[in-house]
This record gives C-alpha cells, sequence and structure tokens, in this order.
C-alpha cells in the first residue's frame, strides 16, 4: 500500500475504534455500598441511563482477581420532574463474604464497567468494636466536610457512614441532576464502606421518590426505617418526616411506630439486648435543640418528641417510646450545627453525677450534627440555651463514634474550620442497659 493511502487508513481506522467504546449512558456511576443486614452480604448499588445487565465482579484482596461474580437487577427509576427523566437503579447482593475480609470489586456489564473498588466485609462479632462517621446535612454545593471524610474513609477509619438525612439539597433539583452529582461526589465514600441513611425534609419532593429509589438499606419499607446489627450494637434508622408531611398518607406515621415498638420489643428480649446492649437510634429532625431557627426542636410540644393531636387518632410521639425500651444514643441532624446534650427526659437534665454525667446516665443521650456542609450554611444559637444543653459549635465538621465494647461508646466532634480539630469529646459508660438502667 503506497504511504499515502497506509496513513490514511490508519486516520479512518481511529473513529472506528472509538465507536467502539461504550457509551456514556451504560457505563455505571454513582457506585455506593449498604450493609443488607445479614451477616456476610453487602449490597452493592449504581446507576445507568440505559438498560443493561447488573453484574458485580470481586475477589478476595491479593487473591486471583474477579474470581467470583453475582447477578442483580436494575430497576427503572422516571424522575417526577418536567423532564421525565429515566435512570436505572441497579443491585445486587454479595453474600458468603468472609467476616472482616478484604475484597475488591467492580460493577456493571460487557456494556460498560466501572472503576475498581475495596471493601472489608462488616464483622458479625459481637466482640467488634465499629467506627462510624455520622453526619447530617450534606449538600453539592458548599460540601464542607467532604473532602475531610473521603481522606479519612480511604484510609481506613471509619466502618460505616451515617448520614442522617438531608442529601444534595436537593436530589430533585433540575430534574434530578443534582441527586445525580451529588451521588457522584460521595462515590469516593460510599464505594468503600457501608453508606447508611435516613430520610430528611429536602428529600420529601415526590413522596420522597429520590431517596426511596437511590438508596438501598435493609428491609422492606423502601429505606425509610430500618434495623442491622453491629458489633455490641443495635441500630434503628426512623423517619422523622412521617410527623410532617402528613399528605403522603398518615398512615405511615402510625405504621412506623408499631415497628418502631416491635423492634424495641425484641432487641430488649433477654437474649439480645445481652449480645448487643446498645440501642443507637437515627432520625433527621430532633427532639430538642437550642438553635434560633424556630423548627419543631426548639418548642416544648416538639411533634417528634411528644407526637401530634390533630390526627384521628392521636399520634405518639418517640420519647416516651425510646425512654421505656432503654434506648441509649439518640443521634439527629436537621439543625446546622453540633450539639450535645446532658441526658435529658421531659424536658430535664438526668445526669449519671454530678462529676461523671456521662457514667450510667438517667436518660437517653442525644447528639446532634448536621453541619457537614451545604448550600444554606450553618445556623445560629439561642443565646440562652436551656440546661439540657451541654456543648455547643456552628463550626462545619461531623461526628466520630466507635462502640468500644459492651460498656464504653466514644463521641467526638470534628471540625473542618479548625482543620480536623477534635473541638469535644464524651465517653457514654453503660454498666447496665434497659429501662431498670434509669433507676
Amino acid at each position: 500500500m503506497p504511504p499515502l493511502y497506509a496513513a490514511y487508513a490508519m486516520v479512518t481506522l481511529t473513529p472506528m475504534l472509538v465507536l467502539g467504546v461504550p457509551p456514556v449512558w451504560t457505563q455505571p456511576e454513582q457506585v455506593h455500598l449498604s450493609y443488607t443486614g445479614v451477616s456476610g452480604s453487602m449490597e452493592v448499588t449504581w446507576t445507568t441511563f440505559n438498560k443493561t445487565e447488573s453484574t458485580v465482579e470481586y475477589s478476595l484482596w491479593g487473591g486471583r482477581l474477579f474470581d467470583m461474580t453475582a447477578k442483580g437487577n436494575g430497576t427503572l427509576f422516571v424522575d417526577s420532574g418536567e423532564e421525565k427523566r429515566k435512570m436505572f437503579i441497579h443491585r445486587v447482593i454479595l453474600t458468603g463474604l468472609k467476616p472482616a475480609s478484604a475484597y475488591v470489586y467492580h460493577c456493571g456489564s460487557d456494556a460498560g464497567w466501572s472503576d475498581m473498588f475495596s471493601f472489608t466485609a462488616l464483622n458479625d462479632s459481637t466482640t467488634f468494636s465499629p467506627r462510624f462517621a455520622l453526619y447530617g446535612d450534606l449538600g453539592n454545593e458548599n460540601p464542607q466536610s467532604l473532602a475531610r471524610l473521603q481522606k479519612e474513609t480511604q484510609l481506613g477509619m471509619y466502618d460505616v457512614i451515617l448520614h442522617i438525612g438531608d442529601f444534595a439539597y436537593d436530589m430533585h433539583e433540575d430534574n434530578a441532576r443534582i441527586g445525580d452529582e451529588f451521588m457522584r461526589q460521595i462515590q469516593s465514600i460510599a464505594a468503600y464502606v457501608p453508606y447508611m441513611t435516613c430520610p430528611g425534609n429536602h428529600e420529601s419532593a415526590y413522596n420522597f421518590s429520590n431517596y426511596r429509589n437511590r438508596f438501598s438499606m435493609p428491609g422492606q419499607t423502601e429505606s425509610l426505617w430500618y434495623s442491622w446489627n453491629l458489633g455490641p450494637a443495635h441500630i434503628i434508622s426512623l423517619s422523622t418526616e412521617v410527623y410532617f408531611y402528613l399528605i403522603f398518607g398518615q398512615e405511615l406515621l402510625f405504621k412506623q411506630y408499631e415497628w418502631l415498638k416491635k423492634d424495641l420489643e425484641e432487641a430488649n428480649m433477654p437474649e439480645n439486648r445481652a449480645a448487643r446492649p446498645w440501642i443507637i437510634t437515627m432520625g433527621h429532625r430532633p427532639m430538642y435543640c437550642s438553635d434560633d431557627d424556630q423548627d419543631d426542636c426548639t418548642k416544648f410540644d416538639s411533634f417528634v418528641r411528644l407526637g401530634r393531636n390533630d390526627t384521628k387518632p392521636s399520634a405518639p410521639g418517640l420519647e416516651d417510646l425510646f425512654y421505656h425500651y432503654g434506648v441509649d444514643l439518640e443521634l439527629w441532624a436537621h439543625e446546622h450545627t453540633y450539639e450535645r446534650l446532658w441526658p435529658v427526659y421531659r424536658n430535664k437534665v438526668c445526669n449519671g453525677s454530678t462529676d461523671q454525667p456521662y457514667m450510667n446516665p438517667k436518660a437517653p443521650v442525644h447528639i446532634i450534627t448536621g453541619s457537614a456542609g451545604c448550600r444554606e450554611k450553618t445556623d445560629r444559637f439561642n443565646p440562652n440555651p436551656k440546661d439540657w444543653s451541654a456543648f455547643r459549635s456552628t463550626d462545619y465538621g461531623y461526628t466520630r463514634m466507635q462502640v468500644v465494647n459492651t460498656t464504653h461508646l466514644y463521641l467526638e466532634q470534628v471540625s473542618d474550620d479548625q482543620y480536623g480539630r477534635v473541638i469535644d469529646s464524651i465517653w457514654l459508660v453503660k454498666e447496665k442497659h434497659g429501662f431498670s438502667a434509669w433507676f
């Protein structure tokens, strides 16, 4: 072939090779992990914008690469915005994982594969001491804490992330493109450790459809409420939004309450409470807070705390329920601040003692951690807080928690404004758990 024709053939061949690259709408993105609640398993969730197969190839770290395969399903999700954008949410559950063993994986199909990620299968021992990062109210715009959380996650500092409501601000905006961008942002965290969630008020559009479809939490309630066990802890995720969006059906409020009661009863069976004595709840809107924004938690007759009398029948609140079943720690967000409370019940401080308030406290402990960073900035505090307010900060940041053993739990607050400095910490010590521990 003459040189001119040979050069022409090489030039014309390049576009043909490019045409063989899978189109972007079959490329997996927004990869995230979640715990199924079943020992030895992990769920992988991702998005494509065209229908493809749902496959995860994985292997033990250091073994033959991708020597195991799991299949799942892709579900069509049509956003309710004007464009009615379509996407496919893929879910695959990996089973038979060796507890505490490291794995590598990628997900997708022959039409396109994700990057390669890694995770550690959760340790199912009740003597395991899990480490958490927890926060709420993280947005696409001004995600102040995101970079630090990304780095710390990839350094292996956390076993689980708890995102306590309010994602992206807001996932449904721009025909759900904001939701896409947020899920891409958190992939560098959520593709490596289980990213466990609960709904917040910013997820309410179209009956919480973006939240319910994009995340994959345990149970059969579309991620609205569920529970799971890890180490010596039983963790409950709930929706505080059922108290505020009755337009979507007030029966959800009563359904969740009955589920909570049953779940707490089971968690308090002697053999269950002995194995996993810590009961920890996570819900978006707090029962108490000392911000100056007139939110529900600033009011004495808080819906979340005391319930609603304008429903038929009246809807019970959560404070008495959690107290009766000996909930140890209640995690909240919504307020764009950090606030630690003294042990409190019915607006009264119930410290363990003057010198050691968190040793054998006489009521649940509340932590509010909603300052991860979003476009609404941070909130302001009421200059005259109630007696139950122990420590407050308007710094951007997030909380770390470790359930050390059956008696000791550690919490600390990280200030992103102060370059990762720990600005608050406590040891919560419970030599006895359950309702009788209050007396």
